[in-house]
C-alpha cells in the first residue's frame, strides 16, 4: 500500500511540473502571439526597415546589384538573424523582433542579449514595455558594461609613422571616457580600436597584397587605453592628438551599445577605404544617425581626411597633444644648452661621473634637467629591448641622483602649431607646362595621395614624403599625347641624426616614368630603392646621402631588363611659404650606361589647398645631355 502511495505521490509531482512548464509555455507563446503581430504591424506601417538608424545599425549601404537596394559592410553571419540579413533590411528587422520573443535561447546567447542596439531602438520606435519579452539573463553583457563606463568620447590620431608600413599613414581610434565625476583620469578609460588580423608569419609582401585585397578579417577591440599609450607613445614613438567629440550621453550610450554588438564580429579589412577610420565613421553615424561622414569616401579613406570630415561636422569640441617618448625627451635635450649636452650622454654610460668635474661644478639648476635627460635617455634605449641589468642598475642611479634635487616641473613639449587637419588636402590635382629637349609640353597630373618632401609642411612630418596613385599625362607641342609616369609608390623618409638619435633614411619608389634610351622617350617599369643617412647641418635644412639600387624594364635595353647601382646627395630646405630641394642623382647600368641628374625644385605655398612649383634639370647620359624647365600650379583636396 505504502508503495503504491509512493508512486501516486511521484506521478502526482511530475503531472505538476508538467502542468506547470505548459502554462508558462502557453502564457509564452500567447504573449508573442497578442503582442508580436501587433508590433511587426506598426513596423510595416512606419517602414522602419528603411529609417536611418536601422540602416546604420546593421551597417546597410547602398547596393544597386542588391534586390532591396542594400548590402551590408558586415561579412560575418553571425551578425544577421535572418538568412537574407546581409541584404535585406525588412527581413533582418521582422527576424530581429521575433528573436526578442523567443524563449528557447540559452542566457547570454538571447537576442536581447546579443542586439542591445537594436532592442534599445525598436523599444523606443514602437513604444512598448520590455516586460512583455520573456525574461533573458545578460550576465557577460552586464559584466563588460561594468567596466566600460563612457560618458564622452574623444577621437584619437596617433600620427604618422613611416618606419611602419601599416603606420605611414596616421590611424585613428576612439576612447570611452567616464564622467569626471567617476575617474578624473583618461589612463582608466577605454580604446576602441579597429584593425586587421595579421598573421605573425605574414611578411611586408602578404601584408601589403592581403591588405589591399580585404584578406584580412577586421575586428572591433575594446581594451584599457593605457595599453595604446605604451604601444604608440613609447613603442611606436607617434605622437598623440585627441579630439574630445561633442556627442551628448543619449549618443554615447546608442555608440556604446552598438559597440557590444560588433564583438568578435568580423568585417573584411581593405587598407585604402574600409579600414580602421572608415569603420569608426560608421559607428559615429550609429550615434548619431543624422550624421553623413562616409558617402565622401569612396575609393580612400586616410585616416587624417576622416579626422577632417569629423571636424567639418562640427564635432569636435577640444583638441589635446599628447608628445611620445622619443618628442618628448628630443624636448628636454634641447632645453639643455648645447655646450652640456655631453654630460647627457656621460651621465647614462657612467652615474658615478656626476661626482667629477666639470659637471659637478654646475649649479644645481643647471644639473638637474641634465640628470633627468639621461634618464629619460637610458630608458629610451631600452625600448623594445630585453632587459639589461647593468642599464636598469645605471637608471636606478639615476633615479636617485633626481630625486636629490629640489622637485621642479619640466618645461611641457609645446603644442605644433598646426594639428594633422590643418594640412594640405591628401589627394592633388596639377597643371603644368614646361621645356624639354627644346620642346614644349604641357602636364595634366592627378595623386591620390598623400605628401611631397617640397610641399606644405604645416601638420605634416618634415622629411617625410609618401605618394601613392601619381599619374600624369603629357601633351606635346606636336599634339600627341603620352602616359609620363604612374608612380605606384614613392616613399622617401628623411630622418635627421644627432648625437642621441641614428635613425636610417630609406627611399622606395616603382611604377612606369619616361626615360631616353637609344634615340627614344621609352616607357619604363622600375623598382627603385636605397638607404643612408640625414643630417641637420643647419637650421631649417636637411642634407642627405643615399646609396640605391634600381631594376629597370626598358625595350630599348637589351637584355629588357638591367639592374643599375648609384648613389643619391640632396639638400632640403624650409622657409615659412617655401621649400627648396637641390638633388643630385647618378645612376650606372651594365655597359657603362649611366644617368647623371642634377634637379632644383621649389615649392611655394599659395594658400593651404594651393601652391606653385618650379622644377631646373639637367641631365647627362652617356650618348646624350638636355635640359628642363617646368613650372606647376597644384590644387589640394
Amino acid at each position: 500500500m505504502t508503495l503504491i502511495l509512493n508512486i501516486n505521490v511521484k506521478w502526482l509531482i511530475r503531472f505538476i511540473l508538467f502542468s506547470l512548464l505548459l502554462n508558462v509555455s502557453i502564457s509564452s507563446n500567447a504573449a508573442e502571439n497578442s503582442f508580436l503581430p501587433d508590433l511587426k504591424k506598426q513596423a510595416q506601417q512606419k517602414q522602419l526597415w528603411t529609417q536611418k538608424e536601422w540602416l546604420k545599425l546593421v551597417h546597410y549601404y547602398p547596393d544597386s546589384a542588391s534586390p532591396s537596394g542594400y548590402l551590408s559592410h558586415v561579412d560575418d553571419k553571425n551578425f544577421f538573424l535572418s538568412k537574407n540579413g546581409k541584404s535585406d533590411p525588412k527581413s533582418e528587422l521582422f527576424s530581429t523582433l521575433e528573436s526578442f520573443f523567443k524563449t528557447a535561447q540559452p542566457d547570454n546567447k538571447h537576442a536581447q542579449c546579443r542586439f542591445i542596439a537594436r532592442l534599445a531602438w525598436l523599444q523606443k520606435e514602437l513604444s512598448f514595455n520590455l516586460n512583455i519579452l520573456p525574461y533573458a539573463a545578460c550576465k557577460d553583457y552586464e559584466e563588460w558594461r561594468n567596466l566600460v563606463k563612457a560618458d564622452r568620447v574623444t577621437l584619437l590620431f596617433p600620427a604618422y609613422h613611416l618606419n611602419s608600413p601599416s603606420s605611414m599613414y596616421g590611424h585613428t581610434l576612439l576612447r570611452l571616457d567616464p564622467a569626471t565625476s567617476e575617474m578624473n583620469s583618461d589612463w582608466l578609460s577605454y580604446a576602441v580600436n579597429f584593425g586587421a588580423e595579421v598573421r605573425d608569419d605574414d611578411n611586408s609582401f602578404f601584408y601589403a597584397f592581403k591588405g589591399l585585397t580585404g584578406g584580412y578579417p577586421g575586428f572591433f577591440i575594446v581594451m584599457p587605453y593605457f595599453k595604446k599609450i605604451q604601444e604608440y607613445n613609447r613603442i611606436e614613438k607617434r605622437d598623440i592628438w585627441e579630439y574630445q567629440l561633442n556627442l551628448t550621453p543619449e549618443e554615447v550610450e546608442k555608440l556604446v551599445l552598438h559597440l557590444w554588438e560588433l564583438k568578435e564580429i568580423k568585417f573584411d579589412y581593405y587598407f585604402f577605404d574600409e579600414n580602421c577610420s572608415y569603420r569608426l565613421l560608421e559607428l559615429l553615424e550609429v550615434a548619431r544617425p543624422q550624421l553623413n561622414l562616409t558617402s565622401e569616401f569612396v575609393m580612400t579613406a586616410i585616416p587624417v581626411d576622416t579626422v577632417r570630415a569629423i571636424e567639418r561636422a562640427g564635432l569636435i569640441e577640444e583638441i589635446t597633444y599628447r608628445p611620445s617618448q622619443v618628442t618628448t625627451l628630443q624636448h628636454m635635450i634641447e632645453t639643455v644648452p648645447e655646450n652640456n649636452r655631453s654630460f647627457i650622454e656621460q651621465l647614462a654610460d657612467n652615474p658615478a661621473s656626476s661626482q667629477k668635474a666639470p659637471f659637478s661644478g654646475l649649479t644645481l639648476n643647471q644639473q638637474q634637467p641634465i640628470v633627468e635627460a639621461a634618464y629619460k635617455y637610458l630608458s629610451y634605449q631600452q625600448t623594445n629591448e630585453a632587459r639589461d641589468p647593468q642599464r636598469a642598475e645605471r637608471a636606478h642611479q639615476l633615479l636617485t641622483l633626481l630625486n636629490q634635487y629640489p622637485i621642479t616641473e619640466s618645461t611641457p613639449v609645446p603644442m605644433p602649431l598646426y594639428s594633422p587637419e590643418n594640412g594640405h588636402g591628401s589627394k592633388r590635382l596639377s597643371i603644368a607646362v614646361g621645356e624639354k629637349q627644346n620642346k614644349r609640353y604641357s602636364d595634366l597630373s592627378l595623386r591620390i595621395s598623400f605628401h611631397s618632401l617640397e610641399e606644405n609642411e604645416n601638420g605634416f612630418l618634415r622629411g617625410a614624403q609618401i605618394n601613392m596613385g601619381n599619374i600624369k599625362i603629357r601633351m606635346n607641342e606636336s599634339g600627341s599625347t603620352q602616359l609620363q609616369r604612374f608612380d605606384l609608390i614613392d616613399i622617401f623618409s628623411l630622418t635627421p641624426r644627432t648625437r642621441f638619435f641614428k635613425p636610417l633614411s630609406w627611399r622606395i619608389k616603382t611604377g612606369l616614368e619616361r626615360q631616353w634610351v637609344d634615340g627614344k622617350n621609352r616607357l619604363a617599369t622600375h623598382v627603385t630603392g636605397g638607404a643612408g643617412v640625414t643630417y641637420p647641418l643647419m637650421k631649417n635644412g636637411q642634407t642627405y646621402a643615399l646609396g640605391l639600387f634600381r631594376l629597370e624594364g626598358n625595350r630599348g635595353f637589351k637584355p629588357r631588363i638591367k639592374p643599375a647601382i648609384g648613389g643619391m646627395l640632396g639638400t632640403l630646405y624650409h622657409w615659412g611659404f617655401s621649400t627648396a630641394h637641390l638633388s643630385l642623382e647618378g645612376t650606372r647600368f651594365r655597359a657603362d650606361q649611366y644617368r647623371l641628374r642634377l634637379n632644383y625644385k621649389q615649392n611655394f605655398v599659395l594658400a593651404q589647398n594651393h601652391a606653385l612649383e618650379i622644377l631646373l634639370r639637367r641631365e647627362l647620359q652617356h650618348d646624350t645631355q638636355f635640359s628642363e624647365a617646368r613650372i606647376a600650379y597644384h590644387y589640394y583636396y
